[in-house]
């Protein structure tokens, strides 16, 4: 019985120091300055300085254990947690949590980050206190995050040095108004600190031949994405909509796969906006009836990172009764599979830069 025990015992420090092998982790701060990006003029009134603040992240290094890690260079990922000062006590400081993916280039020289999270502001709008803030309708806004840094790692023991530049951009998606968002380009530096002393060697055990000759047969999608949302007249109201997709999908190789599809809208904002533009201004010829409803068509890519997907779609109208934003639209955003059919997602709808609607959905892939 003991030696069985012994057994076990040396068995689980094997497994878990095996474990502990296939990643590493190490802490990094960055700090950054920079300046509010005029993106409509309606915000001039709003930049004031130059905004700073610092990021501080922990990542977790891969080594190629799982094939997704060696197709894509043997990214990172982590969380991040960022501070931003945005010199204007209108708009007030920012507190924002990501979750990261840091791929990389160059012999691993230059590292491209993209974070995407949650951000709370410390002054939002109020009509009567802080009715000049037209950026941050809400107190908790979605935020994004890019950073392309030139980077060195244990250049003296375990710290490194990565200096480069950095987009910051907070939004509400119009989930309420107003939301006019704001965009951030700043210069950032920043210090590395590695947990561990060693670290494994990366492992290539695939090859990009077979990879580029993966296919599949085309598969059929139909997703159910809603929300709420406001139209731009504040006060008007929040109020849900609700989309049905489907869509076709062909995997070209690994990484990619083609989509075609069709969205049809139910926004009820835009049947309030309506009735709205009906009574308050009658020289557009609106006469309250208009349909609310929308129908697109629309090209897309999904690109695959293990469990997780970044999709980017563009749509056309081709029912389109009211004229609200123009004809085109956009869907960027994320998929996770639970399984190999079922997936959640989270996207951003948006008529060029000015975003609609964050849409929570869940679909089946046959």
């Amino acid at each position: 019985m003991r030696l069985l025990l012994f057994c076990m015992f040396c068995m689980f420090c094997r497994l878990s120091f095996s474990q502990e092998k296939e990643h590493t982790s190490y802490f990094e701060i960055n700090y950054f300055k920079g300046n509010i990006a005029l993106h409509n003029n309606d915000i001039l009134h709003l930049i004031k300085g130059h905004p700073e603040g610092f990021v501080l992240s922990w990542n977790k290094k891969t080594y190629g254990f799982k094939d997704w890690e060696q197709r894509y260079n043997y990214p990172d990922y982590g969380v991040s947690f960022a501070y931003q000062n945005l010199k204007n006590d209108v708009l007030g400081n920012n507190y924002s949590l990501y979750a990261h993916y840091n791929f990389y280039f160059l012999k691993r020289n230059l590292m491209f980050r993209i974070g995407q999270g949650l951000a709370l502001t410390s002054n939002p709008y109020d009509k009567e206190e802080n009715f000049r803030n037209i950026a941050f309708g809400t107190k908790v806004m979605s935020s994004t995050y890019v950073m392309l840094n030139y980077k060195k790692e244990r250049l003296i023991d375990h710290f490194g040095l990565q200096a480069g530049l950095s987009f910051i951009h907070y939004s509400n998606a119009n989930v309420k108004a107003p939301n006019t968002s704001i965009n951030s380009l700043t210069f950032n530096m920043g210090v590395t600190y590695n947990l561990d002393e060693e670290e494994p060697e990366y492992i290539r055990t695939l090859s990009d031949s077979i990879d580029e000759k993966f296919t599949e047969p085309i598969k059929y999608n139909i997703a159910f994405r809603s929300g709420v949302n406001e139209s731009d007249v504040v006060g008007s109201g929040q109020f849900p909509f609700y989309i049905l997709s489907a869509y076709a999908d062909k995997r070209i190789n690994r990484k990619s796969a083609l989509q075609f599809g069709t969205d049809i809208f139910f926004s009820n904002f835009l049947k309030e906006f309506i009735h709205y533009r009906s009574v308050s201004f009658p020289e557009d010829d609106v006469t309250g009836d208009e349909d609310y409803k929308r129908v697109g068509v629309f090209v897309g890519h999904e690109l695959f990172i293990n469990k997780t997907s970044l999709i980017s779609q563009f749509g056309y109208y081709v029912y389109y009764p009211f004229d609200f934003e123009g004809k085109t639209y956009f869907r960027i955003g994320l998929k996770r599979y639970f399984s190999d059919r079922w997936f959640g997602a989270l996207t951003l709808k948006s008529h060029g830069a000015k975003a609609e609607a964050v849409e929570f959905g869940i679909g089946v892939r046959l």
